[in-house]
């Protein structure tokens, strides 16, 4: 996962709907030519050529073409196949939806949930069963039989295996960071803040301290990534929830989540309607970025790598130190511990369980794929370990150094102004892609997601005592029927309607807590409690299956 990942989440994403960083590369569509066009009858041609397959791929808009990725041709060699790639890197729903509704879908597609479960139970007929098909996909085979929950998480109620996850290994738990700028705390005299007062204090005096002491007042005390209309995802204000105690997952998503065994919906929580108000008593008083709910995500990132070793940001959220502040300033930030709400607190800190090792639906087969058995070595090719390694991170070679079968190291971009995050999005289409990491594999990791596993260290204090099956809904491994499916997603469309314009309205103008009653009123009459209860039945269901 990176900062190019996915803000906000989609659950799913490590994800996810993703902020654009770049402009979108050149999107293609057209000749989508998955089954049976050519009057093929499903099998390898009887030459022993190569058979020919349409492989639609979502990618990053800052990934390259796949004509430029080495790992393609090996693909194509292992595979004996000929692949046409239809590429995608932005507006991906509103191509879908046409597409799956006149049913002409390629032979693959690939992509981080690119199909999703609700897409393969409306149009599961137009997707092959692999779950009989097995013996030919060993690789799919270690992957189910090695990582806990894989083969659940990819067959329907039904029994049907539409489409295979990926397992990423090294994620940590939380992909949210949380930083402040040590060297501005040090220059001012000032503490690392441990409530909200404090860093409302320190904010204050980031604010007119000229922490970075270029005589001007350009310092944003704090600045965090877009917010989304579908709910909350990574880097967003969401993360200090975690303060009040109310433990959430994925950045927030859609507002749902356990406790104690219980789901609830924070849109309607108090403690929700306290964050928001301390948010708005930031933003009043000037300590909140101006551009943050009107700047994409490129701008977020590249206002806070500052100009040159000048920083520009006090207090913010990220992938990584180096990641979110770029090679000129990082070495001026620390992540740092959730902060508490209030000091004294009974509330225990919590902080967002992401789990992103683990997700669903990487590649889909076309039901009617004009070659079957070229579909499947394809498939079973991605989850080989040389081949994942190379999807995730790049070309063995510029990228990737193989020091045996099951020896790795990840190479340092060789693009110097490239940080390595960056360099892995722009090489490979990365966390969208099919990978199995195995467990018997050694990598030695980029500096990104090593730096990332360190940054982490100061949130362990949140899961200390933190129970993952009674505070973390477990949306990975529930499927849903096709009825719940559409009632929930068409009550969610109504309560983020009003949920989501209503959290920027609260925090730029103020009036949550005068208007809380009749704001709740409001969200309640939208099926949030149908919601809910849905969401009790299935995950009373799973845990009693367990």
């Amino acid at each position: 996962m990176s900062r190019n990942a996915r803000a906000p989440q989609v659950v799913r994403g490590r994800a996810a709907a993703a902020a654009s960083v770049v402009a979108a590369l050149s999107l293609v569509l057209a000749a989508c030519s998955g089954g049976g066009d050519d009057g093929s009858d499903g099998e390898d041609p009887a030459d022993g050529s190569p058979a020919e397959l349409t492989i639609m791929v979502i990618k990053h808009p800052l990934t390259k073409p796949m004509a430029e990725m080495g790992w393609v041709s090996q693909l194509e060699e292992r595979a004996n196949v000929s692949i046409t790639w239809e590429e995608v890197a932005a507006d991906w729903d509103q191509k879908k939806n046409p597409m799956l509704a006149a049913g002409d879908v390629p032979d693959l597609i690939i992509g981080n949930n690119a199909i999703t479960d609700a897409d393969l139970s409306t149009f599961g007929s137009l997707f092959e069963d692999l779950s009989d098909d097995l013996d030919a996909l060993p690789n799919v085979q270690a992957l189910f039989e090695e990582v806990d929950g894989a083969e659940s998480l990819a067959t329907q109620t039904s029994g049907e295996v539409f489409s295979i996850p990926s397992y990423k290994r090294f994620w940590p738990t939380a992909i949210t960071h949380q930083y402040i700028n040590q060297q501005w705390l040090d220059t001012l005299g000032l503490e690392q803040p441990t409530t909200w007062d404090e860093l409302f204090d320190v904010l204050v005096a980031f604010k007119e301290g000229d922490p970075n002491g270029n005589g001007q007042a350009d310092e944003i005390p704090m600045d965090f990534a877009p917010v989304g209309t579908t709910g909350f995802g990574y880097f967003n204000p969401s993360a200090l929830l975690g303060s009040t105690g109310l433990p959430i997952s994925g950045g927030g998503g859609e507002g749902y989540f356990l406790e104690d065994g219980e789901v609830k919906n924070f849109f309607t929580d108090e403690r929700y309607r306290d964050t928001v108000e301390f948010l708005h008593r930031c933003w009043e008083a000037g300590l909140i970025s101006n551009e943050a709910f009107t700047q994409d995500y490129s701008t977020y990132q590249s206002v806070a790598r500052g100009t040159g070793d000048e920083a520009r940001v006090g207090f913010s959220w990220g992938w990584s130190g180096s990641d979110r502040f770029g090679p000129g300033v990082y070495e001026q930030y620390e992540a740092v511990a959730p902060l508490l709400a209030e000091e004294g607190q009974s509330a225990p800190v919590r902080w967002s369980y992401d789990f992103e090792n683990l997700t669903r639906n990487a590649i889909t087969m076309a039901a009617d794929t004009r070659s079957k058995d070229a579909a499947l070595r394809v498939i079973n090719e991605f989850y080989s370990p040389d081949m994942s390694i190379q999807v995730l991170f790049g070309d063995i070679g510029p990228n990737v150094e193989q020091v045996s079968d099951t020896e790795f190291t990840v190479l340092p971009p060789a693009d110097e102004n490239l940080d390595p995050s960056t360099w892995k999005w722009t090489s490979s289409i990365a966390d969208n892609g099919p990978i199995y990491l195995r467990e018997d594999m050694e990598v030695e990791l980029p500096t990104d997601l090593a730096e990332a596993v360190e940054d982490a260290l100061p949130l362990e204090v949140a899961f200390e005592d933190f129970d993952v099956d009674t505070n973390v809904y477990p949306s990975l491994f529930i499927h849903m029927s096709q009825a719940d499916i559409s009632s929930t997603a068409l009550n969610n469309t109504g309560i983020l309607g009003v949920a989501m314009p209503k959290f920027a309205e609260f925090v730029t103008t103020g009036g949550a807590t005068d208007q809380w009653d009749t704001y709740v009123s409001q969200i309640e009459g939208l099926g949030v409690q149908q919601n809910i209860d849905i969401m009790q039945t299935y995950y009373d269901e799973y845990m009693a299956s367990k």
